[in-house]
């Protein structure tokens, strides 16, 4: 079985022969070329399983051979090598399609793992999706593009942020793009941000020496370490108070941690998935949430529907909602009568797709003959909000939103007579985040 190949893009000598050396200790097979140009005629005539490019090169910008790969060569993983803190560049990369990055002057040991990585997505690019189909359930067009996007960011080490309302199912989509990806070998570790007292996060996600508080009785793991090798899962991150997210910001950057009590710093091989039902992007205008850390875990964003917006789905999860709920109580599986169907096609569903679970398994409790009728599913009023099918005419919660955040900056614009930053003073914000959001909300 030949080598996996891998294309080493630098115009350095010496960083093409450490490269090359590491890589054949590697038992992989590689091949350097100075320049975007000859890399992209190597890349339609040759087959590669990872491409290394670096930032700076005679003819052009290595962000211009990643954009180009995406089109032209998709199946190759793509890394690149940037200058030592220059955390923008390698944002931008990611956002482009990179697999990762890696800094100047180049750790080895991280470099190994980073390539280890890319090569097994690579060996595992046969086209099956499957691993996610059966558990992601719907038709609706809004779910085909959910899952179309899971299966691009899972090829991806880049850091991604789930947003959706509270029981649509961000957890059930961050495992998806975990199994989906290189490190579903991997431990996959979810902690929610919200649950965790204040004075105990710090020791919950870095971890803590011996004796470096009271009643620290031993050393301790933190959840960081706990997920090496694999994906961490920030939910509720919106809910780190100020403290935290200056010391996760410094995580992410460095790839390290420092546990309490620590004199160094450990380092870490660990994929960052977050996720909210709150808006990030008001809470940094807030000053709730750094400005900063949101671009680091933001760099890929996913939104995951509301139920109310894919009415069309309600059947096919209702039924398989029925099934499992019969599996679990050992009792023949109910049946769903069209009246309970057409009621359940026209709520708003407030709760989601956690709210459907729980009015069914409540009407399977009320119902008699084996059959769910209208009068067993007891919907709830929901005052104030449009009926699913309605929903999308009317526009969703997050549009209604926007336009009234879109028509209190134009506001703001114009009485400050367009200058920017008196703007964003009377709006309370960074003249950054006005910047951000203005260019989000497509205001001119």
């Amino acid at each position: 079985m030949a080598e996996p190949a891998v294309l080493v893009v630098d115009d350095e000598p010496d960083i093409c022969e450490l490269l090359s050396i590491t890589l054949q200790r590697m038992q992989l097979s590689p091949r350097a070329v100075d320049t975007v140009a000859a890399a992209q005629r190597l890349l339609k005539t040759e087959r590669f399983d990872l491409c290394l490019t670096d930032m700076q090169l005679p003819d052009a910008d290595g962000l211009e051979l990643v954009a180009w790969m995406q089109t032209h060569t998709p199946s190759v993983p793509v890394a690149v090598i940037t200058a030592h803190g220059n955390v923008e560049t390698a944002v931008r990369a990611l956002k482009l399609g990179a697999f990762d990055f890696v800094s100047k002057p180049l750790d080895l040991a991280g470099l190994r793992k980073l390539v280890a990585a890319a090569i097994k997505l690579a060996g595992s690019n046969d086209g099956d999706s499957s691993v996610y189909g059966p558990r992601l359930l719907g038709t609706s067009a809004e779910m085909q593009n959910l899952r179309e996007m899971i299966a691009r960011v899972a090829r991806s080490q880049a850091p991604v942020h789930i947003c959706g309302e509270s029981g649509t199912g961000k957890e059930l989509v961050a495992k998806l793009i975990h199994d989906s990806g290189p490190r579903r070998d991997g431990p996959f570790v979810p902690v929610n941000c919200g649950a965790i007292p204040t004075e105990l996060m710090e020791s919950e996600l870095f971890g803590h020496k011996r004796g470096s508080f009271t009643g620290a009785l031993a050393d301790k793991q933190g959840l960081f370490q706990s997920a090496e090798g694999g994906t961490l899962f920030l939910d509720e991150i919106a809910d780190l108070p100020l403290h935290m997210q200056v010391k996760l910001l410094r995580v992410i950057q460095e790839k390290a941690v420092r546990p309490i009590g620590e004199q160094r710093e450990v380092a870490i091989d660990v994929r960052i998935l977050s996720a909210t039902h709150k808006s990030l992007s008001l809470l940094v205008a807030e000053g709730r949430f750094r400005e900063d850390l949101f671009y680091r875990v933001n760099v890929i964003e996913l939104r995951v529907p509301a139920l109310r917006e894919r009415p069309e789905d309600v059947p096919e999860l209702a039924e398989v909602v029925l099934r499992r709920l019969a599996r679990r109580m050992r009792i023949p599986e109910p049946t769903l009568a069209d009246d309970a169907l057409a009621a359940l096609e026209t709520y708003a569903f407030p709760g989601n797709v956690r709210e459907l679970e729980n009015i069914l398994e409540r009407a399977i409790t009320l119902s008699t003959g084996g059959a769910v009728h209208l009068g067993d599913i007891q919907l709830r009023p929901t005052p104030g909000v449009q009926p699913a099918v309605n929903a999308r005419a009317a526009g969703g919660l997050g549009d209604q939103l926007e336009d009234l955040e879109r028509d209190a900056i134009q506001k703001a614009l114009e009485a400050a007579r367009y200058n920017k930053t008196a703007a964003a003073k009377a709006l309370g914000m960074t003249f950054r985040a006005l910047r951000y959001r203005i260019k989000k909300l497509g205001i001119e």
